[in-house]
């Protein structure tokens, strides 16, 4: 007999937020099914460089608290780095000043402003998560298994098809036309994957009269570098001049990655909205539907936070 208060839940969507949301739903005694239109590891998601930083999502107030929320929980997974794919790591993030930030920033652990040495113009120095997404959407999948949930590869044309007490959208930029959402829209991110050439610490440049910024991030096995910002672009097809123009862009920054090998080419499609849509709708039928999409760049950095505010949407009417 099921405990009060559990019923079945299906989470659309298997990215970074829709499995983080499956996981605490399932973690707290609910029986939840993730219906994916792909395997996680082909989802945007698993493409993402993923440094923890509230990056590109509003509304700002709001996401700032999700984002802190996410940053307790992967300060706890970095010390099971191996596992998790969560590691703390230094860097530097170029062209920004700890008076933009606000209150939430005297919680980030090391935060101040670079000096001269460790980067030519304004910037600060932290020490973030930076996580391995491959290795962190196989944790979430396995602790979704463990609590009892499962993960059916199946595309869904209609909210309606998912016939369950409970629906959580995570669709991401599948929510413009399964709900439909035409607010919801590709903003195109392309990397270039290297080899490390013994690179420890991240690092992030803006400039404003290209309108570009250049980042670099090291894994354990492998750089990542980046990137573009190309708004209502769906193409998913590495372009080679953009991938030169990126290791070019990187390379000033860090010499030593002129002569990395590169190891792979990768492109995601990031699902920005002018705001985060997490609400509770009450179907006609009385069933519950919460949406949790529209996180742009920044799924990663606020997805414990969501998913904790989604499953405190799910309410009580999740009983049956």
């Amino acid at each position: 007999m099921e405990k009060p208060g559990n019923g079945d839940v299906i989470v659309v969507g298997s990215g970074v937020v829709g499995l983080t949301t499956a996981v605490v739903l399932a973690e707290t005694g609910r029986r939840v099914r993730v219906w994916a239109r792909e395997p996680a590891e082909r989802t945007t998601s698993a493409v993402a460089g993923a440094l923890w930083w509230p990056y590109r999502i509003e509304p700002k107030a709001l996401a700032r608290e999700w984002a802190l929320v996410s940053l307790s929980v992967y300060e706890e997974l970095a010390a099971r780095p191996g596992e998790t794919g969560v590691r703390l790591v230094e860097g530097v993030m170029g062209e920004t000043r700890l008076d933009e930030l606000g209150a939430w920033a005297a919680r980030v652990p090391g935060l101040r402003p670079a000096t001269a040495e460790e980067y030519p113009g304004t910037a600060l120095r932290a020490r973030l998560p930076l996580i391995d997404m491959p290795v962190h959407l196989r944790l979430l999948r396995e602790r979704l298994l463990r609590a009892g949930g499962t993960v059916e590869e199946r595309t869904v044309t209609d909210l309606a098809e998912a016939r369950a007490p409970v629906v959580v959208n995570c669709a991401g930029l599948g929510a413009r036309a399964l709900v439909p959402d035409p607010a919801v829209r590709p903003v195109r991110g392309q990397l270039v994957i290297v080899e490390n050439p013994g690179i420890r610490e991240w690092l992030v440049s803006t400039d404003p009269a290209a309108g570009t910024t250049t980042y670099v991030f090291p894994q354990p096995d492998r750089l990542v570098l980046g990137g573009t910002t190309d708004e209502d672009d769906w193409s998913q097809i590495p372009d080679p001049a953009v991938a030169a123009e990126i290791v070019e862009r990187c390379a000033a920054l860090r010499p030593e990655i002129a002569g990395a090998r590169v190891i792979d080419h990768r492109v995601g499609l990031r699902p920005v909205r002018d705001a985060v849509r997490l609400e509770r709708e009450v179907l006609p039928d009385g069933r519950v539907l919460v949406h949790n999409y529209g996180h742009g760049g920044a799924g990663v950095t606020v997805a414990w936070g969501c998913a904790r505010e989604a499953a405190g949407l799910v309410g009580p009417t999740a009983s049956v």
